[in-house]
């Protein structure tokens, strides 16, 4: 991640600025508040705001007056009793807002999840930076022969050094075009002045999707939460998950409390479907079930063994 030095400037002046309140705060989110976590190559996510904590849940769940009428024992118990039953209203009276810079393809992906609100670097407005997510060799991977959203093999040698070089040269010889259509540098200047450009909105149909853009991205807890079960967990594509665990931790600055209810019945935990606690059930009664008298597909069948750490 390269940060301008105009850029270090403006997230120096903004941390060095403090403000009196009486608004929750949080000091370990304190700490890292504006300053910018590096994701990917050139990538990075910062919180830039938030409102509430763990105390904002609690109090949220008894519709109290104050914030601390109970012992923090009593709160613990509450929110992960509400995390352990789904009570999903509570959460949502804490929020957060991001600043991420991202690959082109990954915000595609994490622009699904519509339960945030987003506003995203506009390049009709403004020229896109000359940045491109190039993969480490260790994540360049064939496809998967088992999971057509999967990777396989990582690939090796000379193959590998193939498409890096696909990867590096594709994205600077689009770029080259695109600034070459726009008639501007990356500054925004004219080059020739005896040539009209093309339009921005329409200039930069042509750059490839691992170009960076960057966006504010402001969530509730529990929309957050969800994001992360889906994007931190080990199925996840690689380059999003490496968001999702930066952002992990910066819930667990913010929410302790939530943040560790959040890893051991969600992220740690299992859900069970009602053919797969019946089969669990007969294990426990001595049955030895196997796939084919379980009812399961093979599929279903594999999934509940993994879950319960036996072969399948």
């Amino acid at each position: 991640m390269a940060l301008t030095a105009e850029q270090e400037a403006e997230i120096a002046q903004a941390r060095a600025q403090s403000v009196p309140t009486r608004r929750a705060t949080v000091p370990a989110l304190e700490e890292i508040l504006f300053a910018a976590i590096p994701v990917l190559d050139h990538g990075f996510i910062r919180v830039i705001d938030y409102m509430g904590d763990d105390a904002a849940v609690v109090q949220a769940a008894r519709v109290s007056y104050g914030r601390g009428t109970r012992k923090v024992s009593e709160d613990a118990g509450l929110i992960r009793y509400l995390m352990r039953h789904r009570h999903t209203t509570p959460f949502e009276m804490a929020e957060i807002k991001y600043h991420v810079k991202l690959p082109i393809f990954v915000a595609r992906q994490w622009i699904r999840h519509r339960t945030a609100n987003v506003n995203e670097y506009s390049a009709r407005y403004s020229v896109l930076d000359r940045e491109f997510y190039i993969p480490a060799p260790e994540h360049l991977a064939a496809q998967s022969a088992i999971n057509r959203q999967g990777r396989g093999a990582v690939l090796e040698g000379d193959e590998a050094a193939r498409v890096l070089a696909l990867l590096r040269d594709d994205a600077a010889r689009t770029y080259d075009h695109y600034i070459e259509m726009l008639n501007e540098d990356e500054a925004g200047r004219v080059q020739d002045e005896g040539r009209q450009g093309l339009a921005r909105e329409l200039a930069r149909m042509n750059l490839t999707l691992n170009t960076y853009t960057q966006w504010y991205w402001k969530t509730d807890l529990h929309n957050l939460l969800h994001f992360l079960s889906l994007r931190a967990d080990a199925h996840a594509q690689y380059e999003i998950r490496a968001y999702a665990e930066a952002m992990l931790e910066t819930v667990k600055r913010w929410v302790p409390v939530t943040h560790q209810a959040f890893m051991d019945y969600r992220m740690g935990g299992v859900h069970l479907s009602a053919p797969g606690l019946a089969i669990l059930r007969r294990m426990l009664a001595g049955e030895a079930v196997t796939q084919e008298s379980s009812g399961l597909s093979k599929r279903e069948w594999r999934e509940l063994m993994d879950a319960l750490g036996r072969p399948g």
